[in-house]
């Protein structure tokens, strides 16, 4: 039987007992992974792999002894409690010793959970799972996550359930990061909110985002944004002293000021282009940057955008520039470029 949609979501949080075996497959390797994680969870719990009663097999090794499927899944270990056989990497070289195991299969034998890349429809390892009369196949798509998988993800978490605008940005987040970085951020949101009774806000999310440099550039250089002309020395050296180059601290500008032309330039308002940013913008930072963007147009934004583009060539060239004195002095005309 092949699962998908809601159908894969409610079997991976609850699988059925009577089923010997699921393959788990796709192109993406940590989605692949994160299902796989999910699914040995919910059948034999946190500790099978401490009480013996979770086994890894490479699929390689099935081509020198293809019946150890069958020997591990009928093994008996000194654990009571279910058990789970995990052949990972498989192909269609495995189909034959994988099908001996699931006709062989009985009640109280160990559960099977295959994992694969991309198989094609024409796929003998697909075929026998899709047509099993109680084997399942759950293919892993790359599209973005739900609104019902981050709900399953906060579920999961213990996290009460989000207002609208929050979870609107907690979907955008989710669909920027790759699988394993979000779900390490759902433990964080977690960890953050643990014992807090207040509803989980935009600023909540936006604490335990990923963080990067990019951000702490993006937040020395709203001084620039903001017309602040008389900071813009102490700034560089600051940046200067934390050991970022002129190049670097260039580009992180042009970074923050393209996402303030994507904000001016979205037809429904700064606030939406913030969002549709990759990554998105959160929280205090959002707002920031929104008064940004209306304070400035896309006039200024553009030219601004001209001054680091030509400054940021002058510092790649061949020929040796004074680099710290040519940034500072782009900095110094942005800066009264927004104050006027």
């Amino acid at each position: 039987m092949k699962l998908s949609g809601q159908e894969a979501v409610r079997f991976f949080a609850n699988p059925r007992a009577d089923c010997p075996g699921v393959l788990v497959y796709g192109a993406d390797r940590m989605r692949v992974s994160l299902r796989r994680q999910q699914l040995v969870k919910a059948l034999v719990g946190e500790n099978a792999d401490e009480e013996m009663r979770f086994t890894q097999i490479h699929a390689s090794a099935l081509r020198k002894d293809p019946a150890q499927v069958s020997d591990a899944m009928k093994a008996q270990g000194f654990f009571p409690g279910a058990r789970v056989v995990l052949v990972q990497e498989a192909g269609d070289f495995a189909t034959k010793a994988l099908g001996a195991a699931l006709s062989d299969w009985q009640p109280g034998d160990a559960s099977l959970v295959v994992t694969a890349g991309s198989l094609a429809a024409r796929s003998s390892l697909r075929k026998l799972f899709e047509t099993h009369r109680s084997a399942c196949a759950a293919p892993v798509y790359t599209d973005p996550p739900s609104r019902a998988d981050v709900e399953s993800a906060l579920k999961k978490a213990g996290i009460a359930p989000l207002g609208e605008v929050a979870m609107t940005d907690l979907i955008a987040l989710s669909r920027a990061l790759d699988p394993g970085d979000f779900a390490q951020m759902i433990e964080k949101l977690a960890l953050y909110k643990w014992q807090d009774e207040t509803p989980t806000t935009s600023a909540d999310i936006a604490a335990v985002a990923p963080s990067s440099s990019e951000a702490a550039l993006d937040d020395a250089i709203n001084l620039i944004a903001e017309a602040r002309v008389a900071e813009v020395a102490p700034l560089m050296r600051r940046l200067q002293g934390q050991g970022l180059n002129p190049t670097t601290i260039c580009i992180g500008a042009t970074r923050h000021f393209r996402t303030l032309h994507h904000a001016v330039s979205h037809p429904k308002g700064p606030e939406a282009g913030l969002m549709a940013s990759r990554p998105p913008v959160f929280g205090a930072r959002r707002e920031r940057m929104s008064r940004q963007a209306r304070a400035l147009g896309v006039h200024k934004v553009e030219n601004m955008l001209g001054i680091l583009m030509d400054t940021d060539l002058a510092l790649r060239s061949a020929r040796p520039v004074p680099a710290q004195a040519m940034l500072e002095r782009a900095f110094i005309r942005i800066a009264m470029m927004a104050r006027s």
